[in-house]
């Protein structure tokens, strides 16, 4: 992913208004970030637990979506540890149910788009090998090219419906 600045983060966000994409708290270490190995920008709000933010360029453009993860305190409705998106096993909570409301009318009735993401969003760390989510149950058999190429994917098709307007 190309490295991004401030006013390009907050402009790319289509699941909220520009008030709310100007008042969220962008990562503290932007600049430090290894961009060579994110496909996509993703970070929870230190400030707000239940906010989390994506940004990964679709086309030629950044595409940023706001999330949210739904406030239970019994954690014992988790069904899965695995990611939606890179598909990474995780021992026990490293995955966690986010949902991004819809853009444009949908989205202000209240229509949401949700999946499994790794809980730090780091999923593009996890398939190069450079963050361990710990020990898990299976062992994955593609190359991490092959890893890259379904990440995208998957994260290209929850992005397209979150930004849908139907």
């Amino acid at each position: 992913m190309n490295p991004l600045d401030e006013k390009a983060i907050r402009a790319s966000f289509v699941n909220c208004s520009k008030g709310e994409a100007g008042r969220l708290s962008l990562p503290r270490d932007l600049a430090e970030l290894p961009w060579q190995d994110l496909d996509f920008l993703g970070w929870r709000d230190p400030g707000a637990p239940d906010r989390a933010y994506l940004v990964a360029e679709r086309g030629s453009r950044p595409t940023g979506v706001v999330l949210r993860a739904p406030q239970h305190r019994n954690r014992s409705f988790v069904k899965t540890t695995l990611c939606n998106l890179c598909l990474t096993g995780h021992p026990s909570s490293g995955a966690a149910l986010l949902a991004a409301p819809k853009a444009g009318p949908a989205g202000r009735q209240g229509n949401t788009v949700g999946a499994y993401m790794c809980a730090d969003l780091a999923c593009s760390l996890y398939v190069r090998g450079k963050r361990d989510p710990g020990r898990s149950s299976y062992e994955e058999s593609l190359t991490e090219e092959e890893r890259i190429a379904r990440l995208l994917a998957n994260l290209d098709s929850f992005l397209a419906k979150v930004s849908a307007e139907d």
